[in-house]
């Protein structure tokens, strides 16, 4: 059965609206297997859930402490990190520590784009940022900087895991 991503209800309850018995959260709807359908099913609740923190936050920015400036949110963000959070169900989750990941995370390196990359080419460069949340782990955000304007812009959100048994992606190899 596949769950209904679009149900999970980010709004405070009104009294006249009806509260289930148990508040769904984000783990009980996050597929954990690694099929293609747990894994199109987890790319398509961080695309919900990006639609949603949009709605929340109509200027789609949040301001960094280390950076001392905003991480902006644009469809570049949605569409890389649901690419690369959505095979590992900790990346998905994750993501849904968004707002306090793009205020608290920390800046590890700064680094040139990869140039084989056509998403990076519009970036002078990439930040490479670190955010540890208790009881869940390292947290690892790429901004990248625009040429033009020199915004910071998110580029994709995974869970740092100590070890995986996935084979390097293509293109993302070093």
């Amino acid at each position: 059965m596949k769950p209904d991503f679009k149900n999970i209800n980010f709004k405070t309850p009104q009294p006249s609206e009806q509260i289930p018995e148990r508040p769904v959260f984000a783990t009980d709807i996050i597929p954990h297997g690694q099929t293609r359908e747990d894994v199109k099913q987890r790319e398509q609740f961080i695309k919900d859930f990006y639609a949603n923190w949009n709605a929340v936050n109509p200027t789609k920015h949040i301001f960094n402490i280390a950076l001392n400036d905003f991480i902006h949110v644009r469809f570049l963000s949605i569409q890389e990190t649901a690419e690369h959070a959505a095979f590992t169900y900790k990346s998905t989750l994750a993501v849904t520590f968004l707002t306090e990941i793009l205020e608290k995370a920390t800046i590890e390196k700064r680094v040139k784009p990869k140039p084989n990359n056509q998403n990076q080419k519009r970036f002078s460069e990439m930040i490479i940022m670190q955010y540890s949340k208790k009881t869940f782990g390292k947290i690892k955000l790429t901004v990248g900087v625009l040429k033009s304007s020199r915004k910071n812009i998110q580029y994709c959100i995974t869970a740092i895991q100590k070890t995986t048994n996935n084979p390097p992606r293509p293109g993302n190899s070093h």
